[in-house]
């Protein structure tokens, strides 16, 4: 009796499914550097705290830090002294943290480190210059000394304004700007030279042809002298 041959044996079908955390398995769907995301959101803050707070800075620079009167003649006439009148340093401080800003996206590694440095004393010179001269009546002096035409006339029933918190608070922002760049500074895209202006390699050029004067003007836009063939 004949026996019926056997059935070819087939491999089992795995019931595996793969696993999504594997990194670069089948069907796994990437996801973003959750680091990277960190430090793009970082540059988000950095940008807008360094924005605003030198725009504050600036614009707290051009508004009245101090009021008071001074007297002429028995007449009280007000007087005041703006932000740059009392001390011109934050607002040369919030430009110069401005150009620094900007000037991280030009650099790599230890240029980057400086800049942001830079970025951050910025920030805290102009908010410590702010806030020490927020009471200095010596601007207030001088206004009154030109109200009067009295060289030593002095500002009475003098008053500071919100102003000059508000230049601190500038300050403080591009503060935070600048040490979040130093934190998270080195993750940050930079700008890079593109190449695509840049000319033929000579080497690879068409041999010129004298007796065609397209052949002549393509050799003297790239700069080659056509009489030396």
């Amino acid at each position: 009796m004949n026996t019926p041959p056997a059935a070819p044996e087939h491999p089992a079908t795995s019931t595996e499914q793969p696993d999504p955390a594997e990194p670069g398995g089948p069907g796994v769907v990437r996801r973003g550097d959750p680091a990277r995301r960190t430090a793009y959101r970082a540059l988000a803050v950095a940008l807008a705290c360094g924005v605003v707070g030198a725009s504050l800075v600036l614009l707290a620079a051009g508004k009245t830090w101090a009021r008071g009167t001074a007297s002429s003649a028995g007449h009280a006439m007000p007087v005041h002294a703006s932000g740059s009148q009392m001390t011109a340093l934050p607002g040369a401080l919030a430009l110069v943290g401005l150009a620094s800003l900007v000037a991280i996206f030009a650099v790599r590694r230890i240029g980057r480190y400086t800049v942001a440095a830079l970025l951050t004393l910025s920030g805290l010179g102009a908010a410590a210059t702010a806030l020490a001269r927020r009471g200095d009546h010596g601007a207030l002096d001088s206004a009154a000394a030109t109200a009067t035409s009295l060289t030593h006339a002095t500002a009475a029933h003098t008053a500071t304004t919100g102003w000059p918190y508000v230049s601190v608070l500038g300050g403080v922002l591009l503060l935070l700007a600048g040490l979040t760049a130093l934190r998270y500074g080195s993750r940050w895209p930079a700008m890079s030279s593109s190449t695509r202006y840049e000319r033929p390699s000579t080497a690879a050029a068409r041999p010129v042809d004298p007796d065609r004067p397209e052949d002549l003007w393509k050799a003297l836009d790239r700069g080659e002298d056509p009489t030396a063939r």
